[in-house]
Formats: structure tokens, C-alpha cells, sequence
């Protein structure tokens, strides 16, 4: 139903409606597995009841802070009345993956954060609704399938299967064209299966997103770096475009003393080590995690949150300690999930950060030299600056650190491939109207461009590439 067809509500009885909170699995229970912590998110009943908490507001300011701008209202209205596949499928038609977006975004800073509801009460549970109608329909009667265009006799590669290139394949294919999807994980799904523990996001949506890609005749090309095993060019010999969706992956330094200790790990190989069973894994990544009682992660992301929530889950771990070099307050991640991590015994230590690691005869991590932090003056970020403060050293013991210092993209392949420009350590250059990069017949999107984002972001930049590829391959065609 549209917006115009939708019959006036009584916005101040809605507003009187008290928000109907999700309920997670108990804190002791959830830590000794990695299940996902919300059980079902609702039952019908409540889900219509908190759908019925949105006022449709004309302005629908959740729509605009949504990057894909799902209708959110158009979906609540069927929710309310019991149309919970009506609901699925409005979010469908902007978004390939409500079942993901509505468990990982950030709906505070998005959506739920410029929710009208939420200026005198707390905000409309956007995403928690996302994912459950999403599930519903899964879990029920499964994706639906995608009508598919005739071929139009023209093939592209696809560089990276995480969510960019994931919604690009999607797309395509739909549009007619021959995919190939290039990936240098054993897997096809990136961030999603590699990158996210099955506690935020079972590997069986991945999975079943990846089935209905193959069942429209995407093909998947794993184990496959682009830049190494295959080169650009060599791709534009046999393809009509290339999409670049390679992401942000490579770990950023801490660049201190004793860093290449035993029993330091960057996150992204601690966390696919740790969630991951080893046939998923590349050769070099199945020897196990060596993981000792007093575990450590430096950083404040939702990487951070993810390490110390998967630490906490390790058997033999005791203690788990997130250590942050500004306060709370300046965190970039969710307060959800740090709000789950302190409810599962993480302990945080703000304003410090480690100087020295140091080790035993064996070249083992047993402890890290700290120094106590004061802010100043906001930096470039908008966050004011931790300054170390004088003679505040002091000697923290622990037997493993996860460094989650923040993602940079891996300029290789720019330096590899002639006639593609990059800049910032190398995210690819793009025009921001078709994703065109500097090299013609390549496009790229998601955290190649942008640097390291959201999943929703790389949607949204993976659809502007959809768009200016396919005008370009039109045109290829009618030339």
C-alpha cells in the first residue's frame, strides 16, 4: 500500500504505546556457545505491537537516514496488519540482505537515530523489525526468487564476495548478464562469513544468500586473488567490466615494541580463526588460536567488540580486557554491543594505551607496559585527543593481545594494475555518479572506495556501481 493509500493514524495514541524491548539470551547461558544471542527477536503479536509505535510521519525521516532508504513506514503498516511478507518483501525491494542490515547496522546513528518516536521516547526498534520479518520469511518459505532478464550476451567479472560485491552480482544478473564472482577466500560471502561471528550473524543466512545467488547463475571463482593469481587485464580480455568490491582488509600497526611477540594476533586473523571451522580457511590460517587466560584486545570499534565477545567465549580465557585509549564516550562502535560484552564479564580500561609488549625467553606475550591518557583538544576526527600523561606507566600482565586498530585497504592491486588510480593508502578513485574508476570498463564500490564502513554503505555504493555499469555495457552494445 502507498503512502497516499494509507489511512490517517492517531499519532499521539501511538506515542503513548511503550516500546517493547527484544529479549536476549541470559549472559551465562549465551558465553558458553556462539549462537546468536537473540533467540527469535518477536513473537507476532509484540512485532505488531511495536510496528503500531511507528507514527507514519509524512516527512519520514528514517527513510532519508537509511543509506538504501528502505521504506520503513510502508513496511511497518504491513507488519501491523499481519502482512509479515508483504513487510519482508517492501524491504527487499531496496535491500538484498534485511536479515543482515537488521542485525549489524547501526540503526542508532541511522535510522532508529533520526526516528521522530525517539525525540520524546525510545525510538521505534527499526532494525530488530528488519530482521525479524526477514527471518520470518526465510526461515518459512525461504528467499524469494529474483525474476531474471534474458541474456544480453555480455559477461562481468566480480572482484570480492563480500556485501558490495554480493549486491552487484545480485543485480547483474538479474539484468541479464553472466557473473562471475572472484574471491581469495576458500568461501564466497567476505565480511559476512569471514569477518562477523555467527553470535551477531548465523553463516546460514550467508549461506542461503549465496544458494539463491548460484540458483540465478552466478558462478563463484574461490580461492582467487585478483592481483596475484589473475590480473585485471587479464580479466578485461575475457570480461565486458569488472566490479572491484575488495573491501578494507588489511589490519592496521600499532607499530610498538614486542609486537611481533607470540600471542599477538591481528583481529581479522583471530576472528575467522576463532569462528570458523578450519575447512573454511585457508591453508596458513588452520593451525588453532593459541589462546591463554588473560586475553587483551586494544581498540574501540565493533571489531574490538566482536574479539572480546569471541575471547569471552574461549573456554580456557579468564579474563578479558578491552583497552581503549580515549573514554567511552569517544568509542566509534555500537553502545549495543558494548553494552553485551559488559553484560558477558569483558572489563574495559579507558584512557590507556600499551607502549611495550613484552615476553619471556620463548618469545611469548606474558605482559604490556601501559601509559595513562588525558584528552585534549578535539583532532580531525571531532574526538578529542588522548595525550599520554608523564610517569603514569604501569605493567599490565596477559598471555594473548588482538590489536583492532582499524582496517586499510590493500593498495596492491592499484600498483599492480596500470591506469587505475588510487589515493589514501589505496582506495580506488571513483566518479561518484556510475562508480566508473580512472581505468575504463572498471567500477568499484563498498570499502574499496570509502574505506572501512558499514555493510549498508557498500550496498548503497555497490547500487551506484549497478547503475553505471550497466549504462556502459548498454552502451557497448548499442556502439
Amino acid at each position: 500500500m502507498s503512502k497516499q493509500q494509507r489511512p490517517k493514524v492517531d499519532r499521539k495514541a501511538r506515542l503513548q504505546i511503550p516500546p517493547n524491548n527484544v529479549k536476549k539470551r541470559p549472559p551465562a547461558e549465551r558465553i558458553k556457545d556462539f549462537e546468536e544471542i537473540y533467540p527469535f527477536f518477536y513473537d507476532l503479536e509484540t512485532a505488531k505491537l511495536e510496528a503500531q509505535r511507528c507514527i507514519q510521519c509524512p516527512g519520514a525521516p528514517c527513510v532519508k537516514a537509511c543509506p538504501i532508504h528502505n521504506d520503513i513506514p510502508g513496511a511497518f503498516w504491513l507488519l501491523e496488519h499481519g502482512d509479515l511478507i508483504g513487510a519482508a518483501n517492501t524491504f527487499r525491494k531496496t535491500s538484498i540482505m534485511p536479515e543482515v542490515c537488521g542485525r549489524i547496522c547501526p540503526q542508532e546513528i541511522l535510522c532508529e537515530g533520526s526516528c521522530v518516536v525517539g525525540k520524546k521516547n525510545v525510538p521505534v526498534h527499526i532494525g530488530k523489525l528488519e530482521a525479524y520479518v526477514a527471518d520470518y520469511q526465510r526461515t518459512n518459505f525461504g528467499l524469494p526468487p529474483r525474476e531474471k532478464a534474458d541474456p544480453v550476451g555480455q559477461k562481468i567479472a566480480v572482484v570480492g564476495a563480500g556485501p558490495a560485491g554480493l549486491e552487484v552480482a545480485e543485480e547483474m544478473s538479474t539484468r541479464g548478464y553472466a557473473v562471475t564472482v572472484f574471491d581469495a577466500w576458500p568461501e564466497p560471502g567476505g565480511l559476512l562469513l569471514y569477518g562477523i561471528p555467527n553470535f551477531k550473524l548465523d553463516k546460514e543466512i550467508v549461506t542461503t544468500k549465496i544458494a539463491l545467488l548460484e540458483e540465478l547463475g552466478v558462478k563463484f571463482t574461490c580461492n582467487t586473488k585478483v592481483g596475484e593469481d589473475v590480473t585485471i587485464d587479464e580479466l578485461l580480455d575475457g570480461y565486458d567490466a569488472v566490479f572491484l568490491g575488495i573491501g578494507a582488509p588489511v589490519c592496521a600497526s600499532q607499530n610498538v615494541p614486542g609486537e611481533d611477540l607470540k600471542g599477538i594476533y591481528y583481529a581479522t586473523d583471530y576472528l575467522v580463526r576463532g569462528n570458523l571451522a578450519p575447512e573454511l580457511l585457508p591453508e596458513h590460517q588452520r593451525t588453532p588460536l593459541e589462546v591463554g587466560k588473560r586475553v587483551a584486545v586494544i581498540g574501540g570499534g565493533d571489531t574490538a567488540m566482536d574479539c572480546v565477545r569471541t575471547s569471552i567465549r574461549l573456554p580456557q580465557v579468564e579474563t578479558v580486557t578491552c583497552v581503549y585509549r580515549r573514554t567511552e564516550k569517544e568509542m566509534p562502535g555500537r553502545a549495543e554491543e558494548r553494552s553485551n560484552a559488559k553484560e558477558e564479564g569483558v572489563q574495559f580500561e579507558f584512557l590507556t594505551v600499551p607502549v611495550r609488549y613484552i615476553g619471556n625467553d620463548d618469545g611469548q606475550v606474558t605482559a604490556m607496559e601501559c601509559v595513562r591518557m588525558e584528552l585534549g583538544e578535539p583532532d580531525s576526527s571531532g574526538r578529542r585527543r588522548p595525550i599520554p600523561i608523564e610517569g603514569s606507566n604501569f605493567i599490565q600482565e596477559v598471555d594473548t593481545v588482538i590489536l583492532s586498530l582499524g582496517y586499510w585497504p590493500d593498495p596492491a592491486l592499484g600498483e599492480k594494475t596500470e591506469n587505475l588510480q588510487t589515493h589514501k593508502w589505496g582506495l580506488f578513485v571513483v566518479d561518484e555518479e556510475t562508480g566508473a574508476t580512472s581505468r575504463e570498463g572498471v567500477f568499484a564500490g563498498g570499502d574499496a572506495v570509502r574505506g572501512a564502513d558499514l555493510v549498508v554503505t557498500a550496498l548503497a555504493s555497490a547500487k551506484v556501481a549497478v547503475k553505471g555499469m550497466d549504462a556502459y555495457l548498454k552502451a557497448k552494445r548499442s556502439a
